[in-house]
């Protein structure tokens, strides 16, 4: 199966427990990037691999035309179901791959991705495009969980993801992230850091792991316990296993 094939394989079934978990849905932590992108009623957004379209529908109670991207046919319908049911008639939807954007060159004064960078193949040539399609002066944000500095941690994090959810790729480090801005030629104007809460049950309810990997998944998360082997802070708390992903906001001005 191609990494284009997984992602739609994945995304088809993570489209509605994805869209209604708690964390993913946190309305203040959309919010931040509501606020960093300097979003106005006068602005056209764009929101790529958008998902279920929550960052979209957040965006459209403030700026002029909220667009979402996304290359799974069944996260957009679950889309269009949330900003029904959430009243926002002006977002539009597109289906399409972050390395390629169906858009013309300057067509959004703001430009987002949230939750997606360790999914895509060549992050870089997704940040080019993004950058490509956002107006001069525009803001271009970008949103991800990110691997801890320690190289063993970040390896041992990015297997566990791999084992939990076959079509990641690989997280960044921040430095990394920051890196990215750096060679898209994009100066970071604003950063926010927090840390996205888990729970280990609760993750594998959404996650489809392939045949085996489940149970490796588990083990090593549950390892982590003792010594943090995955950066992620993991602890056990009345008999649950509690762990946070390390997230980081970058947003740069074209």
């Amino acid at each position: 199966m191609s990494h284009a094939e997984t992602i739609r394989d994945q995304f088809t079934r993570q489209a509605v427990p994805f869209s209604e978990a708690p964390s993913i849905a946190d309305a203040a932590a959309i919010q931040l990037l509501i606020d960093v992108a300097r979003a106005a009623p006068h602005h056209r957004s764009l929101d790529v691999a958008c998902g279920p379209g929550l960052v979209v529908a957040a965006f459209a109670k403030v700026v002029a035309e909220a667009a979402g991207l996304d290359a799974t046919p069944a996260m957009l319908d679950r889309a269009r179901e949330i900003a029904a049911q959430r009243g926002a008639g002006n977002v539009a939807w597109h289906l399409g791959e972050a390395g390629a954007l169906p858009f013309a060159d300057a067509s959004f004064d703001i430009v987002t991705c949230r939750f997606a960078f360790h999914h895509i193949e060549d992050p870089g040539a997704a940040l080019s495009e993004m950058k490509r399609v956002t107006k001069p002066g525009g803001a271009i944000v970008v949103c991800d969980g990110v691997a801890s500095d320690d190289p063993a941690k970040a390896a041992a994090f990015n297997r566990f993801e791999k084992l939990r959810d076959p079509s990641t790729v690989r997280f960044l480090t921040e430095r990394e992230i920051q890196a990215l801005f750096a060679g898209a030629g994009l100066m970071i104007d604003a950063e926010r850091r927090y840390r996205l809460p888990a729970e280990l049950e609760g993750l594998m309810q959404i996650s489809f792991p392939n045949p085996g990997d489940e149970a490796k998944a588990r083990a090593m998360m549950e390892a982590a316990v003792a010594d943090d082997g995955l950066g992620m802070g993991t602890r056990r708390e009345k008999g649950r296993v509690l762990f946070e992903y390390p997230t980081l906001i970058c947003a740069a001005r074209r």
